[in-house]
């Protein structure tokens, strides 16, 4: 079955994918294997499947112990590698020990790193920190190559970034890096609206919190890759034990069939609430692939199927405009995190970019008066009436203060 679903519409693949065994054990519902250890009986046998597991490859027989393999994790990840069309793909108890696992492979590599911001604020507070010996050089999108040293060991971009949904053109970043292995956080696209690996990328990395998860209830990461990356990867995991939980892999997977209808649906609406914000007079800029302007090089389409669903806004009153919608805001939850079904907003500068560099922060366009929005399942008129009125509620406090 596995080979026929290569053949098959994305559509059919996230409903599918990772189910292939079940029809063999006669079950039709995704199973949970709870286990922490498993019996070993045979010694040799037993022995030889730790020692495999240890270097990163798979059981021979006996699991032997859950933070060395466990098939619930498994075959989520089977599912995800056939998304996003790689050998493998390996999870992990969150989106940053995801992160920190590819580092630390890299680690084996070279001393050095190149990455583009903005990423994700966790990203850059880690590769900033020097805590996993790494020297760190940011460059410009354009000046990647430039950038690269004998000892450099990864690229790492994110697209469309965040907060700002900048795109970069993947194909040129795989061009410019050469022989160096580029990582890609795919967080906000999903593997619904790009495929990186497709324009040469090594790894495909997922907060899979966000829109693989898609319910606000699990915590998780997930690399995909080809298959050596996939075992140096599991070799990170094994000793550091960043495992992800039995419970979250199947809460994940259980998921995955409606990732397609969800994500199309939260970027229709979003459409619709980018259009209206970009006419709002409270409104200085509105940043979304998806409106006239916004993507130079033609990547929706070419790299991108779509706009997706987040967007980024300013808002002419600053600071204490940005703060009373978020503490206005009734229908949509202030708070961190993307992807949900539910609608999200959140001021980057305070919280998620909060760890990054201020001189940093605002070069890579995280002012003050930017705000994110994830946009969920709801109506797109109820989320404009919430939102609007927050909007008027910043307003006014703005005139007042003038």
């Amino acid at each position: 079955m596995a080979k026929s679903l290569a053949s098959t519409s994305l559509e059919t693949q996230a409903v599918h994918a990772g189910r292939e065994v079940l029809h063999e054990q006669g079950i039709h519902a995704l199973p949970i294997d709870l286990s922490s250890t498993y019996p070993v009986r045979d010694l040799e046998e037993g022995g030889r499947s730790l020692e495999a597991l240890a270097m990163g490859g798979l059981p021979i027989g006996s699991p032997v112990y859950s933070r060395l393999y466990n098939p619930t994790v498994a075959r989520y990840e089977q599912a995800l590698a056939l998304l996003e069309g790689t050998e493998e793909a390996v999870a992990f108890a969150s989106g940053m020990a995801a992160v920190t696992a590819c580092l630390m492979a890299a680690r084996q590599r070279g001393n050095h790193i190149v990455a583009v911001r903005p990423v994700y604020g966790g990203t850059d507070h880690l590769l900033a920190s020097g805590m996993l010996g790494l020297e760190v050089t940011w460059a410009e999108a354009d000046g990647i190559a430039a950038a690269i040293r004998p000892d450099t060991a990864m690229i790492i971009v994110e697209t469309p970034a965040n907060p700002t949904l900048a795109l970069l053109d993947l194909d040129d970043v795989v061009r410019q890096a050469g022989p160096v292995p580029v990582m890609v956080d795919n967080t906000f696209a999903t593997p619904i609206l790009q495929n990186p690996v497709k324009h040469g990328v090594t790894l495909v990395l997922h907060s899979a919190t966000k829109f693989l998860g898609g319910h606000g209830d699990v915590l998780a990461g997930l690399v995909a890759t080809n298959h050596d990356w996939a075992t140096e990867l599991r070799k990170v995991r094994v000793i550091t034990g960043n495992v992800l939980h039995p419970l979250a892999a199947y809460l994940l997977h259980r998921g995955l069939p409606t990732l397609p209808l969800r994500v199309r649906a939260q970027q229709e609406g979003a459409q619709v609430l980018a259009g209206r914000l970009a006419k709002h007079p409270a409104v200085s800029s509105v940043y979304f692939p998806g409106l006239e302007g916004q993507d130079p090089k033609g990547l929706l389409g070419r790299q991108m199927k779509g706009p997706g669903s987040l967007m980024a806004f300013e808002l002419k009153g600053g600071f204490e405009a940005a703060s009373t919608v978020m503490a206005e805001v009734k229908l949509m939850t202030p708070a961190v995190s993307l992807g949900s079904v539910d609608t999200l907003i959140q001021h980057p500068a305070a919280l998620t970019h909060r760890v990054v560099n201020a001189e940093a922060r605002e070069h890579s366009g995280v002012s003050q008066s930017l705000l994110r929005l994830s946009v969920g399942l709801e109506s797109p008129d109820d989320l404009w009436a919430d939102l609007e009125q927050a909007l008027a509620k910043a307003m006014a406090r703005t005139a007042a203060h003038v």
